[in-house]
């Protein structure tokens, strides 16, 4: 009876590969994983991308997300797509879907497609650069429309000021500074502070509050990550205060991070939980309506980085900010 049952139990688990098998066993759809390693892409993206049209791009969604292979991420009104944020190691059909994405990924996608996605994150920039550019004079009434600064400012703060007697920083790197406002932080416990910024207004007001503050060892820097992973820049500290929200590509950010940090280098980031409040979009430029923290711990382990301390502030007005450490070594004691 044992045996009878133990190979019923086989057969079910093998009956539960078989819609994984078919939903990938399709030329458009493994193209489609690829893309979808890091990135996350709406349908009308996902359409340009490939050249097809919408209804038929969601055919081949739908069946890839009933087999496991994707996840829907609502935006908005828009619906998105990813590769699901976490996969049982205990379970058959998640390793499966795991070697799926691990053999697609061994393949560097085509440079057609690159461009495409390149035109894409473009575009989004775009937008984001032309909100800061049409709103710089009101950036502090608009960012604490969701939450005032001292609300993830002073939990960072303390993260790094509680880190920094073990981990002494020497030079730390700031992505999108905005209007400066945590720069006196940073220059405080830094022998030299750069920060980021790809908004020429934002950067105008970050150098005012340099001048008032007296901020002697701050380079302010007009560019993206890019600029200074061409320059061979290096930091023992990066920090990103609600900045993944605007940038086209998130995941990439863990990567550049990652490659413009020291060994035993920490990436602090302070950003909002997934929510549902679309007019965030329109009235504070946010291209992302927050992260789940399983999708930020899984770019940071692609990136080579391991999670560290977190911590969770809940707003009155229903939004919900994470605060996140992660280490280019092992995590710290």
């Amino acid at each position: 009876m044992t045996s009878m049952n133990t190979h019923a139990a086989d057969l079910s688990s093998v009956d539960a590969l078989a819609p994984i098998y078919k939903a990938s066993g399709d030329p458009l759809r493994l193209e489609i994983l690829r893309v979808l390693r890091r990135d996350t892409f709406g349908v009308l993206e996902l359409s340009q991308l490939f050249g097809m049209r919408q209804s038929g791009m969601s055919h081949h969604l739908k069946v890839m997300h009933k087999a496991g292979l994707l996840e829907p991420q609502r935006e908005g009104n828009a619906i998105f797509y990813r590769r699901p944020l976490s996969l049982d190691s205990d379970k058959l059909t998640d390793q499966t879907i795991r070697q799926v994405f691990e053999t697609v990924d061994q393949f560097p996608l085509p440079s057609h497609l690159e461009e495409k996605i390149e035109a894409i994150r473009t575009q989004r920039a775009n937008q984001s650069q032309a909100f800061f550019s049409r709103h710089a004079e009101q950036f502090r009434e608009q960012q604490e429309l969701i939450a005032a600064f001292e609300l993830y400012a002073e939990p960072v703060a303390e993260l790094i000021q509680k880190r920094a007697g073990k981990h002494p920083w020497q030079t730390a790197l700031e992505i999108g500074p905005g209007e400066g406002a945590f720069l006196p932080t940073l220059a405080r416990l830094c022998e030299h502070v750069v920060a980021l910024d790809n908004s020429r207004d934002m950067l105008a007001k970050a150098t005012r509050t340099c001048i008032d503050e007296r901020l002697n060892n701050v380079d302010l820097i007009e560019g993206v990550t890019d600029t200074l992973l061409a320059r061979g820049d290096a930091f023992d500290l990066v920090v990103a205060n609600m900045v993944l929200h605007h940038v086209p590509s998130p995941a990439d950010i863990f990567l550049d991070a990652a490659a413009l940090m020291n060994g035993g280098g920490c990436f602090v980031i302070s950003d909002l939980c997934s929510h549902d409040q679309d007019w965030a979009k329109d009235n504070c430029g946010d291209l992302w309506l927050g992260f789940e923290p399983e999708e930020l711990t899984t770019w940071a382990a692609d990136a080579g980085l391991t999670a560290g301390e977190q911590l969770f502030i809940g707003l009155r007005n229903g939004f919900q900010v994470q605060v996140r450490e992660f280490w280019k070594t092992t995590t710290p004691g």
